[in-house]
């Protein structure tokens, strides 16, 4: 009988660990996704005038992912902008200017997000990219009391919320990549005791 409990223990224990591992690697997993993947942030070809929006609808973005954009820095920039200002293609008063030819932004916050390129000619032939975030549990919503809400309501000049994220410091990879090394040795560490004791 007690090596049948032993057995029971040890499943218990693994589950317990697996549950664990699933549920840390779940919170500690983000992305770095190169805009156009194998095209650098550039205007769209005349064959490919969606560009942007058909790589948009094939890529699923969380909080803590990021985005590359690659592109010549002496010919373009990103810059992150409003809706209104997305939809006009105006690009003189971004939230947000990146310039440097290997532009990384992250996402810290659920939300929409709104860039074009800072050159308005570029942005008037689709060089634009507008990206959904939901938040943790998966809803994507606008909060109600958002700062440029509350300014259009009451007739004043519109705020940018502030929902951008940082470019971190570092190189940057081309290609999606797995972050949170410490978050998972963490947590194999933390199953690994579950499992023993």
């Amino acid at each position: 009988m007690p090596a049948i409990l032993a057995g029971d223990s040890r499943r218990r224990r693994l589950l317990t660990a697996a549950i664990t591992l699933l549920v840390t690697f779940k919170s500690v997993i983000s992305f770095q996704y190169k805009v156009g993947d194998l095209d650098s942030w550039g205007v769209p070809p005349p064959s490919l005038p969606n560009l942007y929006a058909s790589w948009v609808l094939n890529h699923h973005f969380h909080i803590n992912d990021s985005l590359f954009f690659l592109y010549p820095p002496s010919k373009d920039s990103v810059v992150q902008v409003t809706e209104k200002a997305f939809n006009v293609c105006i690009v003189t008063d971004p939230i947000l200017k990146m310039e440097d030819g290997n532009s990384i932004f992250k996402f810290t916050s659920p939300g929409t997000f709104y860039f074009t390129s800072g050159v308005a000619s570029h942005c008037e032939k689709r060089q634009k990219l507008q990206i959904a975030v939901p938040d943790a549990n998966g809803t994507f919503f606008q909060p109600a009391g958002a700062p440029a809400a509350a300014a259009a309501a009451a007739g004043g000049p519109a705020a940018y919320p502030l929902v951008f994220g940082p470019t971190p410091e570092g190189g940057s990879s081309a290609s999606p990549r797995l972050r949170g090394v410490v978050g998972g040795g963490l947590a194999v560490a933390i199953a690994t005791l579950c499992w023993l004791f």
